[in-house]
């Protein structure tokens, strides 16, 4: 609400400019220019009568009329409009010329006496009394003419303009509401796979389970109130998926080799939530065995302008990843599409899988 009333202000103070300007210009023509006695008073009745047709046309024709698909009754109107002012125009520069004495017209001293009483009817007949003469139709009309469709097509577009920005709004709303789903879908998903693991972990080391829910509740706490804000701190994520590493640790045999290398020292910034959890998260999930040999590499750079992260697990016979979400998981297709509306054409996401091995690597341009 405040929006519109700044651009409602604004566009009010912008006609007071340009009026002012207008209005302004005949002092600046006296200063620089001999101007005849009579050019104020002709220039501003003029100036008045055109403000009249434009705001007409403006505030009630085009509103009214125009945009409520009454373009015949428009039409008719806008050319209603143009004749009187037409009229009004011819009538008003009659009466100021009225006014005003001619010189060099002795015409009527050089007739006769009987010319002079009764000079009879004008030139041209009846007709030359019509406001319908050449230069003066033609600079009237034209004028006329120029200020309707100057009007309509400001008020056009102005009103595409406000068009524009609402659906601008209502994308930014849809894509924030896509984006909360998305993101709401994780954390369920997430506390739910953890969960499984620690009760894994009951029957075979109680203190690990202790130490565990200990870690969880770290997660959670990073879940419910720091990821709710829409955005978090790059440190603070990064200290999520450590967390998180370091509670998956704790389920892990000697038969997997874990090689995490997350950056310490950086330019902290601010970053969507939970982007590389799921990688992590599926890593873990698909990518260890307790019977054979397994891996799970985890790294990330930060630069000036972009962050590329990297996971990479080892495949087990037997076991299928799932990247699009369609086996009970959320699956990193939820990844794909947060990505898509948070970096349009600013991301790269590469995803590739050999017969023992998984890689992700995703790129993110912040700049």
């Amino acid at each position: 609400m405040k929006k519109e009333k700044r651009e409602v202000l604004f566009k009010v103070i912008l006609h007071m400019l340009a009026w002012a300007v207008l209005l302004g210009l005949p002092l600046y023509l006296m200063i620089r220019f001999e101007v005849k006695e009579g050019f104020f008073l002709t220039f501003y009745i003029i100036s008045l009568i055109n403000g009249l047709i434009f705001y007409i046309n403006y505030l009630l024709l085009v509103p009214r009329l125009f945009f409520r698909k009454r373009k015949y009754r428009y039409y008719l109107s806008a050319l209603a409009l143009i004749a009187c002012f037409y009229f009004v125009s011819d009538f008003s520069m009659k009466v100021l010329n009225e006014k005003e004495p001619v010189a060099g017209n002795t015409e009527t001293f050089d007739r006769p006496p009987d010319e002079k009483i009764n000079p009879g009817p004008p030139r041209g007949g009846g007709l030359y009394r019509l406001p319908l003469r050449g230069s003066h139709f033609m600079g009237y009309f034209s004028s006329a003419v120029f200020l309707v469709f100057f009007s309509l097509g400001l008020k056009v577009l102005e009103r595409q303009s406000k068009i524009e920005k609402i659906q601008e709004e209502m994308e930014r709303e849809k894509l924030n509401s896509e984006l909360a789903f998305l993101k709401n879908q994780i954390s369920p998903h997430f506390f739910f796979n953890t969960l499984n693991n620690i009760y894994s972990l009951v029957s075979i080391s109680p203190e690990d389970s202790q130490n565990a829910i200990l870690r969880l509740s770290k997660l959670m706490r990073y879940l419910l109130y720091e990821s709710e804000q829409g955005n978090t701190m790059l440190s603070q994520e990064i200290d999520f998926m450590n967390n998180y590493i370091d509670l998956m640790k704790l389920r892990t045999s000697d038969k997997v080799t874990l090689n995490v290398r997350l950056p310490e020292k950086f330019e902290d910034r601010r970053i969507a939530p939970l982007l590389f959890i799921p990688f992590i998260e599926n890593a873990f999930k698909h990518g260890i065995s307790n019977r054979e040999k397994s891996f799970i590499e985890i790294s990330m750079e930060i630069n000036a302008g972009s962050i590329i992260f990297r996971c990479s697990n080892s495949i087990h016979a037997g076991r299928d990843i799932d990247t699009s979400g369609n086996k009970g998981g959320i699956g990193l297709e939820n990844v794909k599409k947060r990505l898509g509306l948070l970096f349009p054409e600013k991301h790269d996401l590469k995803i590739s899988k050999s017969e023992k091995q998984f890689d992700v690597n995703l790129e993110i341009l912040l700049a």
